[in-house]
């Protein structure tokens, strides 16, 4: 069999199960309005202009399929943590074309696993397969890059049918988006199981803008974040909604609040839960993982602090600052450097929970190598 046939007919079962690791999210597609909110079918071409007119979205639909939605996106978020996990493992050469078990990605996204979840699956990736993007986000004005979310995939099956793999190319502009450095964030599991696109959409907005802001959080006027959300209808439907959605203040990990202005459009402030606590004296309780789990340090970006346990709840905490403060001039990419450190914990047989961590972690980003 000819070396490509025989690569054609693989999968990547190398890596572990992504139910075991932190996913990530591509940062760029978390603050402009890239994808319909809705379940329903979208023809409705989406439009962004920035406030200062320099960033530009334009979103079309294929008539038979339409636009991809934020649904939709859950596997670009599966795809954006292989690369990662690749990234992580020292890969030299990694790959545009992911090879990845179905099975898998329905779990990991906390979908049914059957039949017509394969069938389900394999309409999303059409929308995401048809739907063009042009964008100058990445350039400003004086590049303007056209694409579609994937370039193509297809599906591997066995003598009976059945699929047994499924070989996904990512588009250019979100392969480098990803890989980049701080090109993505970790995100909460409990993000899909959030059923309504408002609230999804939302979520990634607070996950962008509140992670790393401080006690104050972000607020953000709802004129303006109606015109991020690329949502169908006007905007006094699109406030009713949000209004609905502070009301319940169900976002993993964010609190929401309606900051009435006079004379104007109120502003939605998004805070990170755990400072919203400290905010009004309440200590925020310490994540207390299973008896057997152990604490793993991130891969997060320069600007993130946080520890995601083995279920993926993912707890902030000072090595962010830290590492800031300890790595060398030019600083590593801060993933690797997390990657580093757990190896040199496991080696030493130290406990990710042990009481001096924070000082051990100290000690081991002074004694990097600066990036070359």
């Amino acid at each position: 069999m000819p070396k490509n046939a025989r690569e054609d007919g693989q999968v990547d079962l190398f890596l572990p199960q992504l139910t075991t690791l932190p996913l990530r999210d591509q940062r760029e597609t978390m603050e402009r309005p890239f994808f319909s909110l809705s379940k329903r079918k979208r023809l409705k071409p989406i439009d962004y202009v920035s406030p200062d007119r320099k960033i530009t979205v334009h979103v079309t639909a294929n008539s038979e399929y339409g636009l991809a939605t934020i649904y939709d996106l859950d596997i670009l978020i599966y795809c954006a943590s292989v690369l990662i996990e690749h990234k992580r493992r020292g890969t030299n050469d990694i790959p545009q074309t992911l090879h990845v078990v179905p099975y898998d990605m329905l779990r990991t996204l906390k979908r049914e696993v059957g039949g017509r979840a394969y069938d389900l699956l394999g309409n999303a990736l059409d929308r995401l397969q048809s739907t063009t993007v042009k964008t100058n986000i990445r350039s400003g004005d004086s590049v303007e890059t056209t694409f579609s979310w994937i370039d193509s995939y297809s599906q591997l099956k066995d003598r009976t049918g059945n699929i047994r793999g499924m070989r996904i190319t990512l588009a250019k502009w979100f392969y480098d988006g990803v890989l980049m450095e701080g090109g993505v964030l970790a995100i909460d599991p409990a993000y899909f199981s959030l059923t309504g696109g408002r609230e999804r959409w939302l979520y990634r907005v607070a996950r962008k803008h509140a992670g790393g802001a401080g006690s104050d959080g972000f607020a953000i006027s709802m004129p303006t974040l109606f015109e991020k959300s690329g949502a169908e209808g006007d905007y006094r439907r699109f406030k009713f909604e949000m209004t609905k959605i502070v009301k319940e203040d169900s976002l993993p990990g964010y609190s929401l609040e309606l900051e009435s202005r006079d004379d104007a459009e109120p502003f939605l402030r998004m805070v990170r839960r755990d400072l919203s606590q400290e905010a009004v004296g309440t200590p925020s309780p310490a994540p207390v993982p299973a008896p057997a789990s152990k604490t793993v340090l991130s891969k997060a970006s320069a600007d993130e602090r946080e520890i995601v346990f083995p279920d993926g709840h993912i707890a902030h905490t000072p090595f962010g600052a830290i590492a800031r403060a300890n790595l060398p001039s030019p600083q590593r990419d801060y993933g690797l450097v997390a990657s580093d450190f757990r190896a040199f914990l496991r080696q030493r047989e130290i406990a990710y929970n042990a009481k001096n961590i924070t000082q051990i972690f100290a000690t081991f980003c002074s004694k990097q190598r600066p990036a070359l």
